[in-house]
């Protein structure tokens, strides 16, 4: 299709940013949920859910969904789910019931895991090299730069009532059409035939590392955009504008260091000990600050490291994968990664429980970080990594 190209690269892009509206849109406007259902029995518990709960059913129904991708095709699933993603994604608007609404809200999950599963299998079909590590590092920068910015609209959209922001999930409707024209189509019949063959086992033991160090690759990633508001609260800092300024900081040191990724030498695993280990020190430094300056020099210092880190474990998970068996590779990349975004908060809650203090607890989770750069370092070429260059 000639005229596919152009728009190609921009939908896979759009359609990797959709998962992450769907993790902060609402964010701002918990509060008025909050007081709208606060008759609602179990509210307190139920309406935090409703902003949680995609990014769980995300993490466990990824695999699946990368299962479904390899047997009925890339661009059919995405242009399904991205239709059924606007449907889900709406019902709030209409429905009542607490309980309805969190049960959209795992419906929407579920969207979410074909939709990122498929971007990113298709990133990896399109795409080969260094070229697709390009684009897996602009898939991160576009994911961390949405972040801030359907955080923003999300609040503004929050001042017409807390139901206003749900509106904003129809873009899937206006997405669904480009993507079903615009993307263009793959060798089916050389996937079938892939498909058929049963001559390849697929690549248990090497993802079954990559997706293991991913878990806390997640944990690392998504510390700062989820604590840094609490650290500065511990620090007595209640100012929206310090803490907006913080949040600003910390995605554009993301965005730096995706667009590092493509630039540095050496190939993403020799670069993963100095990435946690960058990462680990930007916790430490948060941990140790006594004033918001030092706080937010560890953030960005941290999301730097983040900004390369994210790319480098996708890519590392991407390579050596065949076309037959990408989707089922991402989908378990893909439910790693939520997997730890889930469980981080509630770690770093225990963490705190164990140690007296949020600040202590991003400490210890920075020397883990450390720890396991070094383990990355000793193992000189990690056997999660072993087959890197057959992409």
């Amino acid at each position: 299709m000639p005229g596919s190209v152009p728009l190609r690269t921009p939908l896979l892009m759009a359609g990797s940013c959709l998962p992450v509206l769907g993790a902060v849109l609402i964010a701002p406007v918990l509060p008025k949920m909050q007081d709208h259902f606060d008759s609602v029995p179990g509210a307190k518990t139920l309406v935090p859910v409703v902003l949680t709960v995609p990014a769980l059913a995300l993490a466990l129904l990824a695999p699946f969904a990368g299962v479904i991708v390899d047997r009925l095709g890339r661009r059919r699933l995405l242009v399904v789910a991205t239709v059924l993603y606007a449907l889900f994604g709406t019902a709030p608007l209409w429905l009542d019931s607490l309980g309805a609404i969190v049960a959209s809200r795992v419906l929407v999950g579920i969207t979410e895991a074909a939709i990122m599963t498929c971007c990113t299998t298709l990133i990896g079909d399109y795409y080969t090299g260094r070229v697709r590590d390009r684009y897996l590092a602009l898939q991160t920068m576009c994911a961390s730069a949405s972040a801030t910015a359907f955080f923003v609209i999300g609040g503004a959209a929050g001042s017409a009532g807390w139901r206003a922001p749900f509106w904003i999930y129809a873009v899937g409707l206006l997405l669904a059409p480009l993507m079903a024209t615009a993307l263009p189509r793959l060798r089916q019949d050389a996937a079938s035939e892939e498909l058929t063959t049963g001559s390849r086992p697929f690549p248990v033991r090497r993802l079954a590392g990559i997706c293991a160090l991913t878990v806390f690759g997640a944990m690392v990633f998504y510390t700062v955009p989820v604590e840094t508001a609490y650290l500065l609260d511990d620090l007595g800092i209640t100012s929206t504008g310090v803490i907006g300024l913080a949040t600003a900081l910390a995605s554009a040191a993301t965005v730096a260091g995706s667009i590092a990724f493509t630039k540095l030498p050496g190939t993403p695993a020799s670069r993963l000990p100095v990435v946690f280990a960058l990462c680990g020190t930007g916790f430490v430094v948060m941990a140790l600050a006594s004033g918001p300056v030092l706080l937010i020099a560890g953030a960005v210092l941290n999301c730097l490291g983040t900004g390369v880190l994210l790319p480098s474990l996708l890519t590392v998970a991407m390579s050596g994968l065949e076309y037959a068996d990408r989707g089922r590779g991402t989908g378990l990349w893909t439910a790693a990664f939520f997997f730890g975004a889930f469980v981080c908060p509630l770690i770093l809650i225990g963490l705190e429980s164990v140690v007296g203090s949020l600040a202590t607890a991003v400490g210890v989770l920075g020397l883990a970080s450390g720890l396991v750069a070094g383990g990355l370092l000793l193992a000189g070429r990690p056997a999660v990594v072993e087959h890197e260059h057959a992409a």
